[in-house]
């Protein structure tokens, strides 16, 4: 028996398929990021129960869970799997007490037992106080608790987090993020949360998968993905100015216009080359003297204010977002439609080939 999840399928939704080749380790925590459309909340029904899978399987610890080919469907309630929705979902009729003993008693477990492990993970959680109070009387993050309580009171061996932060504020958000990364890493299972805010993936997984358009675009470690970014999306995600373009050496001429100078790995052919906004340099007037071996010219289209920095939007011969201090934008008089002069060092350029999205071959069902 293999521990673990395995998805090897392919959903059909309207004009929509959602068509992937995933694994989760016992343990693991996945974040799945995409853009609105990608998938994500599709995914997240598969497994759970609430959406059959057009073709492939879903195992989970070895059992099938969903086979489009044998017709073996495990219906919601049946799985071994511990759901917390992005709003929560909570019973407001009844007490936090209850709230979370409601898992256990819908896998079977008495009352008085249910109850028992109800406050078990309410002692866990820190909630204990509240047993006796309905949702209603909750703020965000005792209500978030209280729901990642119930999905785990019941034992499941895949524990699916969709959107659990959202609802919560900023300031709230960055409270709950560390206690919830503790209480996930605790858990025995493999974890799959759903987001779209690149700071909690990267804070809550160990592994990113990202889709779009139904397919795996790409998937690694938070390090790895951050700093080799797959496409336009993912850059954006992680701050990144990404290129695609053709090198030769030490030289890659890109799609969209432009050249840049790169460190000569002997790579020949498509690549991407990333760069991050704050390793480019922004001159009033080109550069006499310079180590940089990338300098090139161009104009100011927009300048957005980004906590302690200024993001500069600039078009040119490549087109760059740059990052720069407020006091920059003073002394250089940075203004949209400004002339100014970009620099880079080679050294700066991350370059690697492209990746194809991962797909899952799959039968279609046998009629």
């Amino acid at each position: 028996m293999t521990a673990g999840l395995a998805v090897r399928a392919r959903v059909a939704r309207g004009g929509f398929t959602l068509d992937v080749d995933l694994v989760a380790a016992p343990g693991e925590v996945v974040a799945v990021l995409g853009p609105n459309g990608s998938g994500k909340s599709t995914l997240l029904r598969a497994l759970a129960g609430l959406t059959p899978i057009s073709g492939g399987q879903v195992l989970l610890d070895g059992a099938v869970l969903d086979d489009a080919g044998t017709g073996t469907f495990v219906e919601a309630a049946d799985r071994p799997v511990g759901l917390v929705f992005q709003n929560y979902r909570l019973f407001p009729h009844l007490s936090v007490r209850d709230n979370v003993a409601f898992s256990p008693r819908a896998r079977g477990m008495s009352r008085s037992d249910a109850r028992t492990t109800a406050d078990r993970w309410l002692a866990r959680l820190g909630l204990t106080e509240l047993s006796g109070r309905r949702p209603g009387d909750l703020s965000g993050g005792q209500a978030q608790r209280v729901a990642l309580g119930r999905a785990l009171a019941g034992d499941p061996a895949l524990l699916l987090l969709d959107e659990p932060l959202s609802a919560l504020d900023a300031r709230t958000r960055l409270d709950v993020q560390s206690e919830l990364k503790r209480h996930l890493s605790s858990f025995d299972g493999p974890c799959l949360v759903v987001t779209h805010d690149p700071v909690e993936a990267l804070v809550l997984a160990d592994r990113l998968v990202v889709l779009e358009h139904g397919r795996i675009v790409q998937e690694g470690s938070p390090a790895d993905v951050a700093r080799r970014p797959a496409t336009e999306y993912v850059a954006k995600l992680v701050g990144l100015n990404l290129y695609t373009g053709t090198a030769d050496g030490d030289q890659v001429t890109l799609d969209a216009g432009g050249t840049f100078v790169v460190p000569d790995h002997g790579q020949h052919g498509a690549v991407l080359v990333a760069l991050r906004p704050s390793a480019v340099i922004v001159s009033p007037h080109r550069p006499d003297v310079s180590s940089a071996r990338n300098t090139w010219p161009a104009t100011i289209e927009g300048l957005t204010l980004l906590t302690d920095r200024v993001r500069l939007d600039l078009h040119g011969e490549p087109s760059v977002l740059v990052d720069v201090t407020p006091a920059a934008v003073a002394d250089l008089g940075l203004r949209p439609g400004g002339q100014v002069w970009l620099s880079a060092k080679a050294t700066e350029l991350e370059v690697y080939g492209p990746s194809a999205p991962r797909t899952a071959v799959v039968p279609d069902p046998v009629p």
